[in-house]
């Protein structure tokens, strides 16, 4: 079991431990920056962000401002079109307090750039990879049809996808083909937006996978911790963690939602990416801060959908998310009244 995972033709060979910043957004400059630092004084090197995460760049920049020679930073572009690109690409460069991006990524488009297309965003890449501002041109996507079309296409070093012990054959099949592609394969969602609670087994999963950076997403001291002690002392698959694996994958495969957010924004304010999969938040994770006041009024939002189906035609899971919902909102309520019993 490799320690270490190259990506691709990239050349970026980095600890298998990627940090995902997403979470940071939600924590101060000074926590942040604290656990940035710790991740990096022990062996993490390569840090995951976007231009969509609100001020987690800012943090990225506060945090390693004039060590840029010694890390490996990866952020994402939503621009629609080259103007677009430019704005986000010198506003990233600004929040992160460097002269260059090793991975520019464009972040879950729902076409695949390429040279001379209406958008222009491809082209920019270019240039911008030829005035040193980016080393390297990547995607990041939920959509299998466009993850294939970016690797048959030549065109992209990196590609970032969600990948977990949950993956089917076509998730395992697609980190293959990166693989004989020379593509680097970063996996997102490694801890499937918080259902997967046991970190060991998920670690030990992508762990056999020689070609797949996880990136994890931390908030918490004590969630690094974890992560930083299998550096020096990785996990190996055991029965128990088979049994762990074997568990969650019965329990969850199928049609959940994985808190993505790309249904988002809902017209009718019912907050999706937490609502459609509160059943399983409830019993794989602490329920209380579900069950307050607040959490309650947020679940009671579902009754206000107004059935445009916006969320249903924008999820790239292809879920019937009106129905979760009040799938969701009916078993939250069972809870509420004690017919169903929670952690």
């Amino acid at each position: 079991m490799r320690a270490t995972v190259t990506l691709g033709s990239t050349g970026i060979t980095v600890n298998k431990n990627g940090f995902g910043a997403l979470p940071i957004q939600r924590i101060s400059d000074e926590a942040a920056v604290y656990l940035l630092r710790k991740a990096y004084e022990n062996g993490i090197t390569f840090f995951d962000t976007a231009r969509w995460y609100s001020d987690s760049e800012h943090k990225l920049g506060l945090a390693f401002e004039g060590m840029r020679d010694k890390l490996y930073i990866a952020t994402k572009t939503g621009a629609k079109n080259a103007e677009s690109f430019w704005q986000d690409l010198e506003t990233s460069l600004e929040n992160l307090k460097t002269d260059h991006i090793d991975i520019y990524q464009f972040h879950n488009p729902d076409f695949c750039p390429k040279p001379g297309d209406e958008s222009g965003l491809y082209d920019a890449a270019l240039k911008a990879k030829e005035q040193g501002k980016i080393r390297h041109i990547g995607i990041t996507n939920h959509r299998l049809a466009i993850a294939h079309e970016a690797i048959d296409s030549g065109l992209y070093e990196t590609l970032q996808f969600p990948f977990c012990y949950l993956a089917t054959d076509k998730d395992i099949e697609l980190v293959e083909k990166c693989k004989k592609a020379n593509m680097g394969f970063i996996a997102m969602k490694a801890l499937s937006g918080g259902l997967i609670t046991n970190s060991a087994a998920a670690y030990v999963f992508l762990a056999q996978y020689d070609n797949v950076l996880p990136i994890w997403g931390v908030q918490r001291e004590s969630e690094l911790d974890e992560f930083l002690s299998y550096i020096s002392n990785p996990p190996a698959m055991t029965e128990e963690l088979e049994a762990v694996i074997r568990h969650d994958r019965e329990e969850l495969l199928g049609d959940f939602c994985r808190g993505c957010g790309y249904c988002m924004p809902c017209p009718a304010g019912i907050e999706i990416n937490n609502c459609a999969r509160m059943s399983l938040l409830l019993r794989r994770s602490p329920s209380a801060g579900h069950l307050s006041p607040e959490g309650q009024a947020k679940m009671m939002k579902i009754e206000d959908c107004i059935h445009c189906n916006q969320c249903k035609s924008k999820c790239p899971y292809g879920l019937d998310t009106p129905a979760l919902l009040q799938k969701n909102l009916e078993d939250y309520k069972k809870v509420l009244a004690g017919e169903v019993k929670v952690q």
